[in-house]
Order: C-alpha cells, then sequence, then structure tokens
C-alpha cells in the first residue's frame, strides 16, 4: 500500500493488533452498528409519526357533485349499459 498517509498506516497497525486479541468466531457490530440501529429506528418512528397526523387530516367524505357533473357522469353511466 505505497499510497497510505502515516495516519492511516498507524490507525491500520492499531486496528490490526487489536484485531488479533478477538475471538474471530466472536463477530459482533459494536457500538456504531447500535447507533446505526437506533438512528434508524428513530427515524422510522417519526415518519410514522408524520404519517398518522397526515392521515388524521384526510377527508374521506366524498363531496357532492355538481349538477353538470352529476348530469354527465349519470348519462356516462347508463350508455356503458347498453
Amino acid at each position: 500500500m505505497p499510497d497510505m498517509t502515516p495516519s492511516t498506516s498507524l490507525a491500520v497497525t492499531h486496528f490490526v493488533t487489536i484485531a488479533k486479541e478477538f475471538d474471530k468466531d466472536k463477530v459482533t457490530p459494536g457500538v456504531l452498528g447500535f447507533i446505526v440501529f437506533a438512528v434508524m429506528g428513530l427515524a422510522v418512528w417519526a415518519l410514522m409519526k408524520s404519517m398518522n397526523k397526515h392521515m388524521g387530516k384526510v377527508d374521506f367524505e366524498v363531496a357532492p357533485a355538481d349538477g353538470a357533473d352529476a348530469k354527465s357522469a349519470t348519462v356516462g353511466a347508463k350508455a356503458d349499459e347498453a
């Protein structure tokens, strides 16, 4: 690895020495994995809360149609039946 900076080389050296101390059969996500999982959980919670708020504003009632629109809809429906 000729293009490594001294700090990168030092970090890799420390990581390799630490990695030898761990049992290779026990691989865990560690603190970073927990933080990522917790942030994803909070994001899902916030999105669900926002969705519930927006769904509460939705009006499921059908608005009454105007006379002209209702008449054309009725004529169109009768034409489809024939």
